[in-house]
């Protein structure tokens, strides 16, 4: 089975080309960026816009999952808002179209998307199917509806494609929590062990994660499942606030100390960090509707043991 990756080279897309790998697939990753670091795997260069080399690659491939966009941890400066929107737009569409003039196209396609889709809540979880897509909440932050407008204008360009002999899924994921340096729960870890690591804001935002195996034990059973398509929530069916999930960090890493961050101070820390603080402050509360009642089943649904694993993992890479 040929899968091929792109934006292959970030922390989702080496967790996936690892995991397959090993599983003895025959992986090709598609980087804009060239290294000097080896893998056990190919990797072909391409732009994320126009058409290359690189379709050889997607023709008679089994499967494309596309993860490329520029990241969001930034200002959201109008340049940046380009860049953001741009590279998820442009990527997916030339994925498209290539898939289209394929001789052998691709079975599968899976397209990664966002969480960050659903409306900014705490009444209820968002599903597939009940779920609130976001941009209308009363009072939200500019920066907030622009990143719903990514969001959809990203699905938009997946569902536009013209791949009539591909099926295509919506990866609406939420933030994968991995031990690998440089991820979202490396950073989260390293407040912790600061003292800094308290509740965020009023700590009442709900938190959406789904650990690292499950999020590829999840793109593997879509893989396999050709009755799935459309969007699918990919996420621990137990989101939960902010302050539960910060206190539950804090006693899996054995500390007590966590001094908390009124919002005007993550204002100050994200102008610093040339970050947003939408990335702390909404409420993403996001349940894997689809995947539960097809019957995929989650090593690590809740999260107390998740982050028990994933600090002992930290500490044992770190020793």
């Amino acid at each position: 089975m040929t899968i091929v990756i792109a934006g292959g080279t970030g922390q989702v897309g080496t967790l996936l080309a690892r995991a397959f790998t090993s599983a003895g697939r025959d992986v090709v990753v598609l980087s804009r960026t060239r290294s000097d670091q080896r893998h056990p795997w190919r990797v072909v260069p391409w732009d994320a816009r126009t058409f290359g080399t690189w379709t050889d690659v997607i023709d008679g491939s089994d499967a494309v999952i596309n993860l490329a966009g520029r990241s969001v941890n930034c200002r959201y400066t109008p340049e940046n808002r380009r860049l953001i929107l741009d590279s998820r737009v442009d990527s997916t569409r030339v994925i498209g179209d290539a898939i289209a003039r394929s001789t052998r196209p691709p079975r599968t396609w899976l397209q990664m998307s966002t969480a960050t889709i659903y409306a900014h809540r705490f009444d209820a979880a968002n599903d597939e199917t009940f779920g609130i897509i976001g941009g209308n909440e009363p009072d939200a932050p500019d920066t907030w509806r622009f990143s719903i407008e990514v969001a959809t204008a990203w699905e938009r360009a997946l569902d536009s494609a013209p791949v009539a002999h591909t099926r295509k899924v919506a990866l609406r994921s939420a933030v994968v929590m991995s031990p690998d340096r440089g991820g979202i729960f490396d950073t989260l870890l390293a407040l912790v062990r600061r003292g800094l690591g308290g509740t965020a804001g009023s700590g009442r935002q709900f938190i959406s994660w789904i650990h690292h195996a499950d999020f590829v034990r999840a793109v593997q059973w879509l893989l396999d499942h050709d009755e799935m398509s459309g969007a699918v929530n990919v996420s621990s069916p137990n989101p939960l606030p902010n302050a539960e999930f910060m206190r539950t960090l804090r006693a899996a890493w054995g500390t007590r100390i966590g001094l908390p961050a009124m919002e005007w101070m993550l204002e100050l820390g994200a102008l610093a960090l040339r970050t947003e603080t939408e990335l702390v402050l909404k409420s993403r509360r996001v349940v894997p509707g689809r995947l539960l009642e097809r019957g995929f089943t989650f090593d690590f649904p809740d999260w107390e043991p998740a982050v028990r694993e994933l600090c002992a993992r930290w500490r044992a890479v770190s020793s």
